[in-house]
């Protein structure tokens, strides 16, 4: 009825520890997974491959929620595919984070009275690679403590020889084909990094400054212009108006005097400036705004660049030297000296770019920089989506996908780093340009010199899905396991990588897309929806649950979060709960153990087993298929919830119950019943083992005796089905539930036994009668059962004798109480919904709440009621 090819050992042992606990399983079991090979792909296999690169994490990272979050995703989907027979290659590896590396180091030096430029640059990346030898990539061992099934034999950096080769490579390319080029152009500047930055690397945040407005030109040749940043107009080489607005038609053309300094500058006329904005007029500063700049080239105007690379005024004059932000104020004070402030507005809160790595404000500059052209890449890219070569999950983020490639800027590509790829561009003495590619020599000789910049570490991270298979070697791996067959990643990340793979992977491997599925994730938060942040208390170290909770209870619990796109709230509680249900299947798989669960020997046939055996396996099937139909839409949280409620419910709480009186009786049906029990959760361990793979893969090896889990077949769907038995189950369920409610209002104790007469002749619950009165704790009707309630419940009658049980006087009042109470809940309710005035005037909000308040007064009268007409009589 389910498929089970896995091979059994026939004497499995039965011995399990009376408690689970993780510390003492963990460890040594991922490193019995790892020495035995389990993780290792073969590029010479014949099954089908299946193939996954991890989102590189950076040698300076350290594991959290995040990292946690997207990995038990990856995992839990190799996991499954190598169970059901492909070649699956999961690759691990990091990223070399040039700025964040290199600020480690340099801080390491400082406090040793040191800096880069003391040790040279050769020497300084030496110091950088033992800093990486000794400190970096702790993450990845961290990773294994997660139970991360990565194939180690293939870890990767991208920063070692062969990635090195990748990007050498692709920079020759692009660069022979015209799609990289050098430009001055404005960049965005970290005073702090002292680097270029890109565009995606910028946050962007509310901050209070001041927005002053200042009068330029003298007599009636004069404007306002108004400026956050008044020290940029040592700057300014014109001011800009609209060619409509009559306000300064004749200003056009004239040069007007720039306040602090002894220059003139032209007004011109550009659409760019919006009439209707402020003034009107704005000041145009070329070399330190983007927007300016581009007004300088319809315009050749001059760039003035009025700071260095640590934001310090350069201009010669009162200013020299200060720093861009007491420059600011300086300058501020200076203009009101003159009597040129019109305005001040302070604060003035507006948004404002940082520096995503050390929070330092960025500073727009011009700069000589290198430059990707990415304008048929983007295409490409674009192209791939729309034409379902890739398929972007849940497909709604495709638009955020299309509104960045569709309007991609060109890329800046060069850092001011010494950590990192260096350029490989060589410029001669006499102006030679030359691009030197992996297999070239270096051109030699006095007065040749490498460009010192660096590339952008997302150049290297956007070649990682073919780079890291051999790439540009023609490999058995990258012939083998390209194009993955998923990314998992952070909508966050769509525009920092996800574009830039698309963009690399299709042109370097022949229109061929990096991956055939983008299965995007949110953010994991904390349980009240808030960003985690280290600077907030919120913010949860995932080892320190792993090791209070286990590491299968952190996944479960990060899995049953994980719905497309979405962000994922967690919290300890739910950790603590996710703990529970590892310790529920231990104890339940014990429990099953010590009463004859077993897989050995075929399932009996169906005229053997009892409805409940068959409701067990029908259930189990189309558990299975609903597993899978998840597992190919990526909804994790669905799965989790039906792998859950499986288990817990179903098997633990009904079959479980449902078979212990078959179990304590013994003869050939406990023997069935033990059979089918094995059979269940072999199975169940299965379909768990992708989420939870540590504690079911200690029990399915206690269970059957086989070599691991990891390497056993995942289950598949036989059809097995019975709707019959699973309706006369369902019948059973109702009226176990029906009476547990009412013994739950009557105040009983769980453990509490009432002396019952169970009517069930002529239904489908007659078989089950034994069952019945084991889970409701109900004995025989015997001599004296005087029947003081009556429960007609699924087609059948429980009658109770209650007498001596409870005070029934104390609970008629109480009762009667909580009754009245709903009546006046009824009565204010239907008060205020009858009234019309009121329901013209409230808000729907408030109408809806009331109306909930007496949908609820009047279920509880019902409720009530019922339990006073079936308390005992007098």
């Amino acid at each position: 009825m389910t498929e089970n090819t896995q091979q059994q050992n026939p004497a499995p042992t039965t011995e399990l520890p009376t408690q689970y606990a993780p510390a003492q399983v963990e460890g040594e079991l991922y490193e019995r997974w790892v020495e035995r090979g389990y993780f290792t792909a073969d590029a010479g296999s014949d099954k089908d491959p299946y193939t996954i690169v991890i989102p590189p994490p950076n040698v300076t990272g350290a594991l959290h929620l995040g990292h946690a979050f997207q990995v038990t995703l990856m995992d839990a989907l190799t996991r499954r595919k190598r169970m059901q027979g492909f070649e699956t290659l999961w690759l691990p590896g990091m990223d070399h984070a040039g700025i964040a590396t290199q600020n480690k180091v340099e801080q390491q030096l400082a406090e040793e009275g040191k800096s880069r430029h003391d040790l040279g640059r050769e020497v300084f990346t030496e110091r950088v690679w033992q800093w990486k030898d000794e400190y970096g990539g702790r993450i990845l061992g961290q990773l294994k403590r997660l139970g991360a099934g990565l194939d180690w034999s293939r870890e990767r950096f991208t920063m070692d020889e062969g990635l090195s080769k990748a990007v050498q490579t692709i920079f020759k390319n692009l660069y022979d084909d015209e799609l990289i080029y050098r430009a001055e152009r404005i960049i965005n500047w970290c005073p702090r990094c002292l680097t270029a930055i890109s565009d995606i690397e910028v946050e962007y945040q509310e901050d209070a400054g001041e927005l002053v407005s200042i009068k330029y030109g003298e007599g009636e040749d004069t404007l306002v212009v108004a400026t956050t940043r008044a020290e940029t107009m040592l700057g300014d080489t014109a001011v800009a108006v609209h060619p409509d607005d009559e306000r300064y038609a004749h200003l056009i053309g004239k040069q007007i005097k720039l306040p602090l300094t002894d220059r003139t500058i032209p007004v011109v006329a550009d659409t760019h400036v919006d009439p209707e904005f402020g003034t009107g007029a704005v000041k145009v500063t070329p070399a330190h705004d983007p927007n300016d700049f581009a007004i300088g080239q319809r315009h050749n105007l001059p760039s003035m660049t009025v700071m260095d690379e640590h934001g310090i005024i350069t201009v010669h004059g009162p200013f020299l030297g200060l720093d861009r932000f007491e420059a600011r104020s300086t300058i501020v004070g200076a203009l009101r000296e003159q009597g040129r402030i019109v305005s001040e507005k302070r604060p003035y809160v507006h948004s404002v770019g940082h520096c995503s790595r050390c929070k330092t404000t960025v500073e727009p500059r011009l700069s000589m920089q290198w430059w990707v052209k990415v304008g048929p890449l983007a295409q490409a890219a674009g192209d791939a989506v729309r034409d379902g070569r890739v398929k972007i999950h849940p497909e709604d983020m495709s638009k955020r996908y299309f509104d960045w490639v569709d309007n991609m800027h060109d890329w800046c590509i060069s850092r001011q780093l010494w950590w990192g790829h260096r350029i490989p561009i060589w410029y001669g003495p006499d102006g030679e340009v030359v691009c030197v590619g992996p297999d070239d020599e270096v051109p030699t000789g006095e007065g040749w010199r490498q460009d010192p910049d660096v590339l952008d570490t997302w150049f290297s991270s956007g070649l990682w899905p073919f780079s890291t298979l051999g790439w540009p070697e023609k490999t058995p791996d990258l012939d083998k396991f390209y194009a993955t067959d998923v990314l998992v990643t952070g909508h966050d990340i769509i525009f920092f990588w996800v574009a830039r793979m698309m963009m690399f992977g299709l042109y370097a491997m022949d229109g061929e897309a990096p991956f055939k599925t983008v299965a995007l994730t949110g953010l994991v938060r904390d349980e009240f929806g808030k960003k985690m942040s280290k600077s907030n208390p919120n913010a949860v170290d995932p080892l320190d649950w792993m090791d209070a909770y286990g590491s299968d209870a952190v996944r479960f619990t990060l899995a049953k979060g994980a719905n497309p796109g979405a962000d994922v709230p967690i919290g300890e509680d739910w950790v603590q709960a996710s703990r529970n249900f590892a310790n529920k299947i231990w104890n339940a798989t014990r429990f099953a153990l010590m009463n004859g669960a077993t897989v050995e020997g075929e399932l009996p046939p169906v005229e053997q087993l009892s409805a409940v055996d068959r409701w067990i396996l029908s259930r189990l099937n189309k558990t299975v298929a609903e597993v899978d139909a998840y597992y190919d839409d990526y909804q994790f949280a669905k799965l989790s919830e039906s792998l859950y409620h499986f288990a817990w419910d179903e098997v633990f709480d009904w079959y479980v119950e449902l078979s212990k009186t078959t179990f304590f009786e013994g003869g050939e049906q406990a023997k069935v019943s033990g059979r089918v029990l094995g059979e269940v959760l072999d199975v169940m361990l299965r379909v768990l083992h992708p989420i939870v793979p540590f504690v079911t893969d200690t029990l399915w090896t206690t269970l059957t005796g086989g070599e691991s889990l990891v390497i056993a077949d995942w289950p598949k769907d036989s059809g097995f089905r019975d709707d019959a038995a699973e309706r006369e189950i369902e019948l059973v369920q109702q009226v176990v539930t029906e009476v547990r409610r009412f013994r739950s209002d009557q105040g009983l104790q769980p453990g509490q036994k009432v002396p019952a007469e169970l009517t069930l002749t002529g239904t489908a619950l007659a078989p089950h009668e034994a069952a019945i009165r084991q889970l409701l704790r109900l004995q025989p009707a015997g001599e004296g059962f005087h029947a003081t309630a009556s429960l007609p419940v699924a087609g059948a009658t429980v009658a109770l004798d209650l007498s001596g049980t409870i005070d029934v006087e104390a609970e008629r009042k109480r009762l009667a109480k909580d009754l009245g109470a709903a009546e006046k809940e009824k009565q204010q309710a239907n008060g205020k919904l009858g009234n019309e005035a009121f329901l013209a005037k409230a808000p729907d909000n408030v109408v809806d709440k009331i109306r909930t308040r007496l949908a609820k007064a009047e279920a509880d009268i019902d409720r009530i009621t019922t339990q006073l007409a079936n308390l005992p009589q007098a």
